[in-house]
């Protein structure tokens, strides 16, 4: 029977990784998208786009959520001034990091990105109490190393433009961080959409006080921007359903493999080769992040 049972939670967690591959896949797709149609959109209103179109997965998720129907469809939820405060944080967000694939090269602008395990460790001590080791520490400044190099301080290249997505990092990561604070009774899915709604109408206000709306100028982009809002998404819904068939510890460490995914697309739809950009930066980047997953898997076992 225990092993039946073993097996049976070996292949939850095998589907649970392939869905968040996928999901790494189709957020890189949709960055693809994001990059594509950057020099004639603003960012702002591929952010308000993204969002709206997003919605459609986001409550299809939150509908097959049983818990949610058990409980009777509640949409109100006590915490709504933390749900706000996260839907802003998630439109600036977005605004920070649309701007830079469109202005990086788009393997740069996603490996410096996935620093944003690194922010969420250091948020972790302030924002929820955590108490962080040496260990964590460490592994924080070694990624913020791998930053820096990709950032290229001093290189001919180097851009102030290589701050945004840093920013964008830290602002993902303060998202990951205060939904820890929502009540746990509170669905994730039904936090997804607060989050979804509130990015929508914040991206769309924000591109209207930056210039509006640009005339969508042939059928092909408008099939672009729903490819692209129905990618991140489909990638979010990915990820929620990943989360809840395994520990989060169990796919932590599948995460940097978008940063050679992203390597990959960039150079076939772009011509981008930014090797002496990335390298060695983005392995310690991934270093720092796994150093993370592997202490913090010690620190479950120990306490378990």
């Amino acid at each position: 029977m225990n092993s039946d049972k073993a097996s049976g939670d070996r292949q939850r967690t095998f589907l649970a990784v392939l869905l968040f591959l996928l999901a790494l896949l189709l957020f890189a797709v949709m960055g693809l998208v994001i990059k594509h149609l950057s020099p004639v959109y603003g960012a702002a209103e591929l952010s308000a786009y993204r969002n709206l179109f997003g919605l459609i997965p986001a409550c299809l998720a939150l509908w097959g959520t049983a818990a949610w129907h058990r409980a009777g469809r509640p949409l109100r939820i006590r915490q709504w001034r933390l749900a706000l405060l996260r839907g802003a944080i998630v439109v600036f967000a977005q605004l920070m990091f649309y701007l830079a694939l469109g202005r990086l090269a788009f393997a740069t602008a996603n490996t410096i990105s996935y620093s944003n395990a690194l922010f969420m460790t250091a948020f972790a001590v302030p924002l929820l109490g955590e108490r962080v080791g040496w260990i964590r520490w460490i592994a924080v400044l070694v990624g913020f190393a791998g930053v820096v190099l990709v950032m290229g301080p001093g290189r001919d290249s180097f851009s102030l433009d290589a701050l945004l997505p840093v920013g964008a990092a830290a602002l993902y990561a303060l998202t990951g961080v205060t939904a820890r604070m929502m009540d746990t009774d509170v669905p994730s899915p039904l936090v997804n959409v607060y989050s979804a709604v509130i990015s929508a109408a914040g991206a769309g206000l924000l591109a209207l006080a930056l210039g509006g709306f640009s005339p969508v100028r042939t059928g092909a982009d408008l099939g672009w921007i729903v490819a692209m809002g129905c990618c991140g998404g489909l990638a979010v819904l990915s990820l929620v359903v990943s989360f809840r068939m395994a520990e989060q510890s169990d796919l932590a460490p599948f995460t940097y493999f978008g940063i050679p995914l992203s390597f990959a697309l960039g150079w076939l739809f772009f011509g981008e080769a930014p090797w002496r950009d990335l390298f060695p930066g983005a392995f310690l980047i991934a270093a720092g992040g796994l150093l993370i997953v592997w202490r913090e898997r010690r620190l479950a076992r120990a306490g378990g």
